[in-house]
């Protein structure tokens, strides 16, 4: 395998739209077309448009199957990808390089292949758009354009390639690729319901009118005005000039960078004095309008190219790389509006610069078209996002432009930095990937069930609760989880880190789904529900009544186990009962799930402390279970004064409130959610007028969830970052200021002490610095602990004492309530017959066409869908990898009867850019690690990759690389020797995607 794509002939690239859209309805894995409706246009350049927007220059222009899926899905303005005289394999493109995982960044220039090859390509982009245009009836063949780029200096632009390219882009008429395009359409008008030979006949050659020059930065004002004058009056093209976002200059670009949350961004003032000035860029601009108007010709700017940043924490090969999407966006719009107030609205603009279906509307409004796109579409969803966004283009007001409205513009300006959704997260992104690598087949899978440490069957029960059947989706929850209530309030749900939505908008809100299943089905299960009968004698001691101790009850419970429950208090639910403030979790949810759990039928005696196991056992107790939670102080060593433990005042806190005297100023020192809960908790107490949060490092690198954070902040607690507490008296606490230190190499920066001293008022010092397991309890029953403290277990929690388990926080110290419930879980299945995964088959949805018409439909208000609407349901319909591949480069199809397809890897369409890698929810490169099929013997060979040839498709011949082994299958035979899977999906490809070959 290698980097260089193989582009599909005209006859083949045709054939292939006309068989997948027979069978499947789709092109190119583009399911929702956009069918123009209404003769609304946009004119330009002499030209018109259906729908102002379309894929910008870059990975989704540089194929012609790339152009005819954004057509299909909606666009109708194309900027083919810029070439230039260094082209194909001379061009030094590191690979991988593009991630768009949040914000975009890329390293790639122009078109990676030759410029002949690139120039076929979009003349059989252009021809093929004329035919499905009137074939399919998308719209009129005449309501869409291309527009050619070019760069980087006038020589290249003026040598024979280059000009050769321009020229046939102007006029296709006498070229090789015309004749082949036209003479395969005549000759195949039987194939085609809507076109005949008068039509193919008057297809127009004139492909290109405009062109859009992109310069490399540092490019001279001179030079750029050079190649603008010749392109005007050389070639007679309408032309557009691609400016730098460095003309904001670099105080404002880094002061908006910082301010947004981008401010990991590693750039400096270089580029910014080398590039070209604003003072220069203005009267430049005025001249190049006079000049195009003398030919009769257009002139305007293209904003913006995108933004060089230095490769500071390993995202991509090489030292410097390109940002686009989210974060260019404030840029864009900002420059968009200071050069359009210098010339009073009347400059024509050509937008690119992380528009998306949050603000292509915003941005067309204000008279800015067409608008062009990438990161978005380089997402999960891809082109089908397109149709989404032409739909909203297309109920909009047309009017050919007559300038800029400045007011709207300088609004949109003052409200692009505050956007959310161009706003940097608080917290670094978590980790998305499951911890697994994908499989050969049946890659589908749920990522928010992996990051659930018990492995909820989410798609089921959300799905359920959504279809308002609230009671079996409550079966569903407490299959694996008695604790609903707890979990769907206070649960930090990590399973939301990992949900593909996250890439449209924001996550299902998974949580909430499983407590409005909870509420609503809550009597009806306990109603239902009877303690099963004991069915053996090895009687069960579990000590201590937190999260851990009664999901462990509730279990073994289900399997008729006799379970007895100590509990030292007076009341269950440990932490969560007697700590976590009620602002955070009422009572009466703690109690819902302690009634369900005693519905299991465990015995509890509570005010009963247990010590010993010996003692234990000698009542006959067989297996010992400890679930004491983590109750040991963190200790916060002050050189002078004292502080309060955490769970000492909250758990004050919430016994009476009223009994606390903190003073007018509390200062809380630490950074999780149990700080967050004690600040938020000292603003609720009377007397108390200033609440701030003292940690060492700033608001990014705490490890409070973002939520968290956030309510905090609401509340009204100050957070006072980079500060390393020293001793508290007389009503203040005094610091020392922290600095961040260079980041390492995952971006990461550590805090370095300077000898600055900073104070902040403290009547109270509240010490929230994590709490510890006690082990003396274990000591003293001769469990193994290890130098940390930390009891010493196996896989199932089995400690060195036999048939004494250790579960929960007195395992992991202060963790969460779900990863309390994975522990009983694992406990309960290590010494009874316990079964969690009844519903397993329910996360499939047997409708998978109506999954597939999710992807792509992103939701500008997602408080008005219901979960079930807004989930992806991966375990059904995955397809990251088909959705994000700008060159279509990996299929999904369907074998046999299965509601979910296969995936495979077409080598010839891959040039490696790295996408796939970036969204597989798995660990994993699809681009390598999927099932892969050739084209031709030399690229097999030259590849490692899994997967097969077609050596001769008569006899079904066909060679196969699997598990590192080459060998030769007749595979229409099942004793063939092959996996039957492997050949299923073979001879399915073959046979029903014969279009594929």
């Amino acid at each position: 395998m290698s980097d260089r794509m193989r582009p599909i002939p005209f006859d083949k690239l045709v054939n292939w739209v006309l068989e997948e859209h027979k069978t499947d309805g789709a092109v190119f894995g583009v399911r929702r077309p956009f069918i123009k409706k209404n003769d609304k246009v946009l004119h330009l350049f002499g030209e018109q448009m259906e729908t102002p927007f379309g894929p910008a220059a870059g990975p989704h222009t540089q194929l012609a199957q790339n152009i005819i899926a954004a057509y299909f899905a909606g666009s109708r303005f194309f900027e083919l990808k810029t070439v230039q005289k260094l082209d194909g394999e001379d061009l030094p493109v590191a690979k991988p390089c593009i991630n768009a995982e949040d914000e975009c960044y890329n390293v790639e220039w122009s078109t990676e292949l030759r410029i002949p090859e690139a120039y076929d390509e979009y003349v059989k982009a252009w021809f093929a758009l004329k035919l499905i245009s009137k074939e399919f009836g998308l719209g009129s063949d005449t309501g869409f354009m291309f527009n050619m780029s070019v760069g980087y200096d006038l020589e290249g632009i003026q040598s024979p390639k280059i000009d050769t390219f321009i020229e046939g882009l102007k006029n296709a008429e006498n070229t090789e690729i015309w004749a082949e395009c036209k003479a395969f359409a005549l000759a195949n008008l039987n194939r085609f319901e809507h076109i005949d030979a008068a039509f193919v006949e008057g297809i127009s050659p004139k492909v290109c009118t405009s062109i859009t020059l992109s310069t490399l930065h540092g490019c001279p004002p001179q030079e750029i005005e050079r190649i603008a004058t010749y392109l005007i009056t050389e070639k007679g093209l309408n032309t557009y000039i691609k400016c730098n976002p460095t003309l904001l200059g670099y105080e404002f670009a880094r002061k908006t960078m910082d301010e947004m949350g981008y401010d990991y961004l590693v750039f400096d003032d270089h580029h910014f004095k080398a590039d070209l000035q604003f003072e220069d860029a203005v009267p430049m601009i005025q001249r190049l309008i006079n000049l195009a108007e003398s030919n009769g010709l257009t002139f305007g700017v293209k904003l913006t190219n995108t933004f060089p940043v230095g490769i500071g924490r390993g995202e991509l090969p090489g030292e410097e790389m390109y940002m686009s999407g989210r974060s260019l966006y404030p840029l864009t719009v900002s420059l968009a509006h200071k050069l359009s107030k210098a010339f009073d609205g009347k400059l024509r603009i050509s937008y690119s610069g992380g528009a998306d279906i949050f603000n292509i509307e915003k941005i067309f409004e204000v008279g800015i078209w067409p608008i062009t796109l990438a990161t978005t579409l380089l997402k999960p969803g891809g082109y089908q996002r397109l149709s989404q966004m032409a739909e909203v283009l297309d109920s909009c007001e047309y009017k050919d432009f007559d300038g800029v409205d400045l007011v709207k513009l300088q609004s949109l300006a003052y409200e692009c930095v505050r956007d959310p959704h161009h706003l940097k997260a608080m917290k670094p992104l978590p980790n998305r990937k499951m911890k697994k690598k994908v499989p050969l087949i049946d890659c589908f899978s749920a990522p928010c069930q992996d990051g659930c440490p018990i492995g909820q069957d989410i798609p089921a029960y959300v799905r359920l609760a959504g279809e308002g059947n609230h009671l079996e989706a409550l079966k569903v929850i407490t299959e694996k989880n008695p604790l609903p209530f707890i979990t769907g309030t206070i649960c930090p749900h990590h399973c939301a880190d990992k949900c593909t939505r996250n890439f449209y908008d924001e996550s299902v809100k998974i949580r909430a789904a499983k407590l409005e299943a909870a509420k609503a089905g809550y009597d009806q299960l306990l109603a239902e529900l009877e303690a099963p009968k004991i069915k053996g004698r090895s009687k069960v001691a579990i000590v201590g009544g937190g999260p851990a101790g009664l999901a462990a009850a509730y279990f073994l419970g289900k399997e008729g186990m006799p379970v007895t429950v100590f509990e030292r208090r007076k009341e269950l639910g440990g932490i969560v009962k007697l700590v976590i403030p009620e602002f955070r979790i009422s009572d009466e949810a703690i109690d819902n799930d302690v009634n369900l759990v005693r519905s299991m039928g465990a015995e509890f005696i509570l005010g009963s402390e247990q010590t010993s196991v010996e003692e234990l056992k000698a009542r006959g107790y067989k297996y010992v279970l400890f679930a004491v939670g983590a109750w040991k102080p963190g200790i916060l060593r002050l050189e002078t004064g004292k502080a309060m433990n955490v769970l000492e005042f909250l758990e004050k806190y919430k016994a009476d409130e009223s009994s606390l005297n903190l003073g007018k100023n509390v200062v809380v020192v630490g950074g999780g959610n149990t700080a967050m809960d004690a600040a938020r908790a000292a603003k609720r107490v009377k007397g108390v007028e200033k609440v701030s949060l003292v940690y060492r490092r700033t608001k990014r690198y705490m490890p409070a969830d973002e939520e968290e954070l956030e309510l905090a902040l609401e509340d009204g607690v100050e957070f006072c970052e980079l500060l390393a507490p020293i001793g508290v008296e007389n009503g203040v606490l005094k610091c020392y200021k922290m600095v961040l230190g260079a980041p390492d190499e995952s971006g990461r920066r550590s805090p370095v002490q300077t000898e600055e001293i900073v104070t902040v008022p403290a009547d109270t010092v509240i010490a929230a610095i994590g709490e510890k397991v006690d082990t003396e309890l274990f000591e003293k029953n001769g469990i193994a602990v290890d130098e940390r403290g930390r009891v010493k277990v196996d896989a199932k929690f089995r400690t060195n004492v036999e048939n004494v388990f250790v579960a929960g926080d007195a395992l992991r110290g202060p963790a969460t309530v779900v990863e309390a419930i994975a522990d009983a879980m694992q406990f309960a299945k290590a010494i009874s017959k316990l079964e969690t995964n009844h519903y397993e088959e329910l996360n499939v949805n047997p409708n998978s066409a109506d999954v597939r018409l999710k992807k792509g439909l992103l939701e500008v208000d997602t408080d008005a869908y219901k979960q079930c609407d807004r989930c992806l349901e991966c375990a059904t319909v995955c397809e990251c990898c088909v959705d994000v591949c700008p060159n279509r480069a990996n299929l999904s199809i369907h074998v046999g009867t299965k509601p979910m397809a296969q995936i495979i890897h077409v080598d010839g369409m891959c040039n490696e850019c790295g996408n796939c890698e970036t969204f597989c929810p798995y660990d994993s490169a699809p681009y390598k690690e999927k099932f892969t099929l050739f084209g031709n013997l030399p690229d097999f060979d030259d590849s490692k990759n899994e997967g097969f040839l077609c050596i001769d498709g008569a006899k079904s011949i066909f060679r196969v690389r699997l598990d590192g082994e080459v060998k030769d299958y007749a595979v229409s035979d099942p004793k063939c020797g092959l996996p039957e899977d492997i050949r299923k999906l073979i001879t399915t490809a073959y046979v029903e995607y014969n279009y594929l070959f």
